[in-house]
């Protein structure tokens, strides 16, 4: 018997074309939806997976980073690049009022971010702001004390900066390679209230003491060289870095600490600004809306490549719902003393440029200490 040839009716092609119609602008779209490059100027670690990835994929973004060493690496970076070269860009908060006086950053509406989230410290950060005008929102933060080998030290030891001077350093001690915070931390050992607004003599003063250490330097490092030095013991104790670098290895199992001495500590600060001539702001905004959100906030406090404590008080309540050990290990966990009573004990000092003198009166003398 011969099969019956069947044809598709009429009612049947006709919905076949309306789903085919229904799925083909979702196609279009799709593959028109082109993923936007942003490029961010930072330090290394922001624009990597455990940070961006979320947020790339919700965006269809692919973050193109260009990491830095230091604030003065970071001017010259922008100072050699056409505008709209980097769409966000991470700085110390004591660059800001440089890239904005150069017309590096563009301003902000500072009703796009959720300021009111943020401890009262840090909603109108010095520096952040010109004129009642937003330049830059500010994103995590840290101390620097004294880092130490704990199997070496104890914390009492690290109870001042006159420990750089103890015997058992000799050949020990190590400086983070870049001047503000050494010389920052000298100066408070000097009793400078203001550790970088110093008087003619009182800068003499500080470089006195500073030169005077120079026989217990075993070296000056970068990132990787601070970070390898102390975990493998080369180095015992560390001028010039916090737990930014001890808190990395100390998760990873090395004895080493970190101690705010008697003297008291700097804090560090990072921002995110939208450089002048970006043509992805918009997407730039969102990403700092993104990373200054209690979540986002959380994901930086622990960064892989280096933690930090954070300025959004719900990004302190997310951080101990997720990782509440991390939460403990920062001294970040609300209703006891904290790393925010530690700055309104007057502890805690902003580091910043310096006030009576010249970044490269500061910077020439850093770099005669190295060669002495």
């Amino acid at each position: 018997m011969t099969a019956k040839l069947t044809h598709p009716t009429r009612r049947a092609l006709l919905k076949s074309a309306a789903g085919a119609a229904l799925a083909t602008p979702f196609l279009s779209i799709r593959a028109a939806a082109e993923t936007v490059n942003l490029s961010m100027l930072a330090w290394y670690g922001h624009a990597e997976p455990d940070i961006v990835g979320e947020f790339e994929e919700q965006h269809n973004v692919k973050f193109t980073p260009k990491y830095y060493t230091g604030g003065d690496n970071m001017l010259g970076l922008i100072a050699q690049s056409p505008p709209g070269t980097y769409d966000v860009i991470l700085s110390d908060a004591e660059y800001v009022q440089q890239l904005n006086a150069a017309g590096y950053i563009e301003e902000l509406d500072s009703n796009d971010y959720a300021f009111d989230d943020f401890f009262p410290e840090f909603q109108q950060f010095p520096g952040h702001w010109k004129d009642g005008k937003l330049y830059s929102v500010i994103t995590r933060f840290g101390f620097l004390g004294i880092s130490y080998n704990a199997d070496v030290l104890s914390e009492s030891d690290a109870a001042s900066y006159n420990i750089f001077s103890d015997s058992r350093l000799t050949g020990k001690l190590g400086h983070f390679d870049w001047h503000l915070p050494n010389l920052g931390q000298i100066s408070l050992l000097n009793g400078n209230s203001d550790p970088f607004d110093l008087s003619d003599e009182a800068w003499q003063q500080v470089q006195d003491s500073t030169m005077a250490l120079r026989g217990q330097v075993g070296g000056f490092f970068d990132y990787g060289g601070t970070f390898s030095s102390l975990k493998n013991g080369q180095m015992t104790a560390f001028a010039g870095i916090g737990d930014w670098i001890t808190g990395v290895l100390e998760k990873n199992g090395a004895n080493v600490r970190t101690a705010i001495p008697e003297e008291g500590g700097l804090q560090w600060t990072e921002s995110f600004s939208i450089g002048k001539g970006s043509r992805n702001q918009e997407m730039a905004r969102k990403w700092i809306q993104y990373i200054t959100s209690p979540e986002g906030q959380a994901k930086s406090a622990d960064m892989a490549a280096y933690p930090a404590l954070i300025p959004n008080k719900k990004g302190w309540v997310v951080l101990n719902e997720a990782n509440p050990a991390e939460a403990k290990r920062q001294n970040m966990v609300l209703g006891q003393h904290n790393a925010m009573d530690l700055i309104r004990e007057d502890r805690i000092k902003y580091r910043q440029l310096p006030v009576q003198q010249s970044l490269e009166d500061w910077n020439d003398f850093w770099s005669d200490y190295k060669g002495a």
